[in-house]
């Protein structure tokens, strides 16, 4: 990649003024381009850069968690986006929330503050750029860069509307009330099979409909039109079809045998394997418009999920995104076009704090480039190195969006008790992340 110490961002929100703030950090030069305000997309009116569109909560601040985890990485990565939050949080218990206006103002006044080094150029971007570029644009990419990208990577690149099942973790399903099998296969033996299916009796599953029909779900925004594809409708919009119409779909038992009784059940709710270790678990079809809360106390009403943990909830909202596995390698680079790096929300990643670090990561990884160098991407047992390897990896045919959590990390490899596991995490994520800097000449920012 040529080196003139130039490089190009497009798109002034979390991860393109995170991957801006890297590069200048790194000696570059930087144009940064944002559309506001010559043009809005429907989800923003804020000229400032980094709006925070939806709410103002960063998630958990405890570094146990997984999404406290990623913030104490950045932090020691020497993130612009947690030291705006840190200097601009509000009360908000155990969880890290922010004064928008406030966020926004410390982003945008600290990479002004760089002076003729950083440029903001305020106009839309319709084309991919032939210098070295990081595309940050977000779930909301305009319609002519958007097809610019298609051109680019072809048709079935990248997604417009966003249908997400919920995801628990593997250990909090009850193995007594659940059996693993796939549908019309009886010559496994029982433990085996691709699904684990969590059967419900005709009671509960008439209970679990009506609790459906009448749960608060999220609101469409003004800019989202609810016409949704037949074979991926939300479950709340299959359960208002009639009595029986989730026994066509998500909840179809045909072809399946409870071993504990012999015979089919009524109806069943199938989990699918969703990472390589096992730790995580899709509930297959289970996508959804139910709020959080209401996710929570309805889908534990289903035999074996009483208990259930969960790693991502269920949403279906426009969202644009690159089918990144197989497209874009571990340094974030687009693989026919290495000059091309892509960050944040576009990359297949949910939420304030994971769009953030993959702008982090695309800053150290296109700064280094920028110097003839080439960054190694952090280990998987790290927070950041974890969503990496989601991104670049998961399977390529039912991609989907992804919060960070402990589940997309390397298993632990001895056997902790539940409640230490986010500790043990941590330590050895915070261990690794620090090898990994001293290996990568990665300087440690100051606390």
């Amino acid at each position: 990649m040529p080196h003139n110490g130039e490089a190009t961002v497009i798109g002034g929100g979390l991860a393109g003024c995170e991957a801006a703030w890297q590069l200048l950090c790194r000696g570059c030069r930087v144009t940064l381009w944002e559309m506001k305000p010559e043009r809005y997309s429907p989800a923003h009116s804020s000229p400032g850069l980094a709006e925070l569109v939806c709410s103002n909560s960063l998630r958990s601040g405890d570094p146990h968690s997984g999404a406290g985890l990623l913030k104490e990485e950045m932090r020691r990565l020497g993130s612009l986006f947690m030291s705006a939050a840190d200097h601009s949080s509000v009360p908000a218990g155990k969880s890290l929330a922010v004064d928008r206006r406030l966020f926004s103002a410390l982003i945008e006044d600290r990479l002004l503050a760089w002076g003729e080094r950083f440029r903001l150029v305020r106009r839309e971007v319709a084309d991919l750029p032939a210098a070295p570029t990081i595309v940050a644009t977000g779930p909301l990419t305009s319609d002519a860069l958007a097809g610019a990208i298609q051109r680019l990577t072809g048709r079935e690149s990248l997604y417009f509307y966003d249908a997400i099942s919920p995801i628990v973790t593997a250990d909090s399903v009850d193995p007594t009330r659940s059996f693993w099998a796939s549908r019309y296969d009886q010559s496994h033996a029982e433990g085996a099979g691709d699904y684990l299916n969590c059967p419900l009796d005709e009671e509960a599953y008439h209970a679990f409909r009506e609790e459906i029909l009448a749960a608060d779900k999220f609101p469409l925004h003004g800019f989202e039109n609810p016409r949704y594809f037949e074979g991926c409708l939300p479950m709340e919009v299959l359960a208002e079809r009639g009595p029986r119409a989730l026994l066509f779909g998500p909840m179809k038992p045909v072809g399946l045998i409870d071993p504990r009784t012999g015979r089919q059940p009524w109806a069943v709710a199938q989990l699918r394997q969703e990472n390589t270790s096992g730790a995580l678990l899709n509930m297959v079809g289970f996508q959804t418009k139910l709020t959080r809360p209401e996710q929570e106390r309805i889908f534990r009403m289903i035999p074996g999920l009483a208990r259930a943990e969960f790693a991502r909830y269920g949403s279906i909202h426009r969202n644009t995104f690159l089918n990144s596995p197989g497209l874009i390698n571990d340094r974030l680079q687009l693989i026919s076009h290495p000059h091309l790096l892509f960050a944040g929300q576009l990359t297949g990643v949910e939420g304030y704090i994971e769009s953030a670090a993959m702008g982090l990561y695309a800053g150290l990884s296109l700064g280094r480039a920028l110097t003839g160098g080439q960054l190694s991407p952090p280990p998987d047992t790290t927070a950041l190195g974890s969503l990496i390897r989601h991104i670049t990896t998961a399977r390529k045919n039912d991609f989907q969006p992804m919060n960070v959590n402990h589940g997309l990390l390397r298993p632990l490899s001895l056997r902790i008790k539940k409640r230490e596991r986010g500790r043990e995490y941590a330590l050895r994520s915070l261990a690794d992340l620090s090898a990994w800097m001293a290996a990568q000449g990665i300087e440690a920012a100051a606390r």
